[in-house]
């Protein structure tokens, strides 16, 4: 039930003294390593000994992802390079990805953390787990599969291989275990469906689930054609894993010993009580080589504090519903509009008025960039007009990771004051 009961199930004042003893040691790391948080302390006149309290870190400056990418590639690391034995990068913003370092030492916590994620969902080392996620440059399924390596359980790296594929090795290596995003799951459950093949011919019994917000009757559906029980979890590139549900399904376990957790208000940035949403900001309190301090997720949830009948101690996030900021989800991968509008400025199409448009198609997502033709298309040749627009549909996928579709539509038919993001998965 538990994978490190001694830590998960840690009574509240010794947790409490653990994560202000180990927020000292990070917030030493990073002033003494760190050249922008040296920075920032020296302004604010802020010691490291100053925070005697874990209530003190409100005096504390904020990190954002915009200071990520600005110290881009190396200047967020707080160890030597020689000590970091691996790297993984988002994409980019405005043509600056943000890279993420790992010690030796931080793969061993984050295989714990995930593998202590799995265990409350259900696995152990009888089971087979099938990573049907993307194995990349961004984390996405590493941390899982190095977790599901730990408890001792079968894994089987299936990536994004072509859905009947899945199923297919679903059937014939047995797997119990399926980790995905939600709206995958669905699409699998279809590919079932398309196949004439039941629910019954597969050994699955769990489905662990993230990567995108989805919803109670989401998980109804997936369990219902997929016979499963299926879980969520949360975590970020910059951070790793920071929460997971337990089959009790009340709420995210924290992972409070390897991450300080507040909520603020997204506009004024005052912290919130527990109970109330807002989004959501984190301090890592473990990692060695990319160490953060108070670092805004622009994600929204709230904090649950109240007991778990599960037993485990660690505070729950309420499931995340949307961001405060303009960033989408696609399929699972993190975009900003304005990754989008500058790649369309570097291929010469800045002043091209666009839209993007998301829509959910047998339960994947699908992305759309409008374009209103300009008048050059009218007078070049087709041939130099279709260059440029598969130029475009290349850049987008191979600097964001989706397989944006490009669509020409007539000068000003998009109406004035159309949004840049027309999101129709929901309606």
């Amino acid at each position: 039930m538990y994978w490190q009961r001694e830590i998960e199930c840690m009574d509240r004042e010794t947790l409490e003294l653990l994560q202000l003893e180990r927020l000292q040691a990070t917030l030493n790391r990073v002033v003494r390593n760190v050249p922008l948080y040296r920075q920032r302390f020296r302004e604010l006149g802020i010691d490291p000994y100053d925070i005697q309290r874990l209530e003190d870190i409100r005096h504390l400056p904020f990190t954002t992802k915009d200071d990520v990418r600005q110290n881009y590639p190396y200047g967020m690391f707080a160890v030597p390079l020689r000590d970091v034995v691996r790297m993984h990068t988002s994409s980019g913003f405005t043509g600056t990805p943000t890279v993420v370092g790992y010690t030796a030492g931080d793969l061993r916590r984050w295989a714990d953390l995930a593998a202590r994620m799995l265990t409350a969902a259900g696995v152990t080392q009888d089971d087979v787990v099938q990573m049907a996620c993307p194995y990349d440059l961004m984390s996405g399924a590493f941390g899982l599969h190095s977790g599901a390596e730990r408890i001792g359980a079968s894994v089987i790296p299936s990536a994004l291989a072509d859905p009947r594929r899945q199923i297919r090795i679903m059937q014939d290596y047995r797997t119990t275990a399926l980790v995905c995003t939600p709206s995958y799951a669905l699409h699998l459950a279809d590919t079932l469906d398309a196949l004439a093949a039941n629910k019954t011919s597969l050994s699955l019994r769990f489905a662990i689930l993230g990567s995108e917000p989805w919803t109670e009757a989401m998980r109804e559906e997936i369990e219902e054609r997929l016979g499963v029980a299926a879980t969520d979890h949360y975590g970020l590139s910059e951070i790793t894993a920071v929460a997971g549900e337990c089959l009790e399904r009340r709420g995210l376990h924290l992972h409070e010993d390897a991450v300080l957790a507040e909520i603020i208000d997204p506009i004024s940035g005052a912290p919130l009580p527990l109970g109330e949403r807002g989004e959501l900001v984190l301090t890592t309190l473990t990692k060695e080589a990319f160490p953060l301090v108070r670092y805004r997720t622009g994600d929204l949830t709230a904090i649950d504090p109240t007991p778990c009948p599960c037993g485990r101690t660690f505070r729950r996030l309420a499931r995340i519903p949307g961001r405060s900021d303009d960033m989408i989800i696609v399929g699972g991968v993190n975009v900003f509009p304005a990754q989008v509008a500058a790649i369309l400025a570097e291929a010469g199409l800045g002043q091209v008025r666009h839209q993007i448009v998301l829509e959910r198609e047998e339960h994947m997502d699908q992305a759309i960039v409008l374009l209103e033709a300009p008048e050059s298309f009218c007078t070049d040749s087709i041939k130099k007009s279709q260059r440029l627009m598969e130029n475009v549909r290349l850049r987008l996928r191979t600097e964001l990771s989706v397989a944006f579709a490009v669509r020409l539509v007539e000068p000003r038919s998009l109406p004035p004051g159309a949004p840049v993001v027309d999101d129709r998965r929901s309606r």
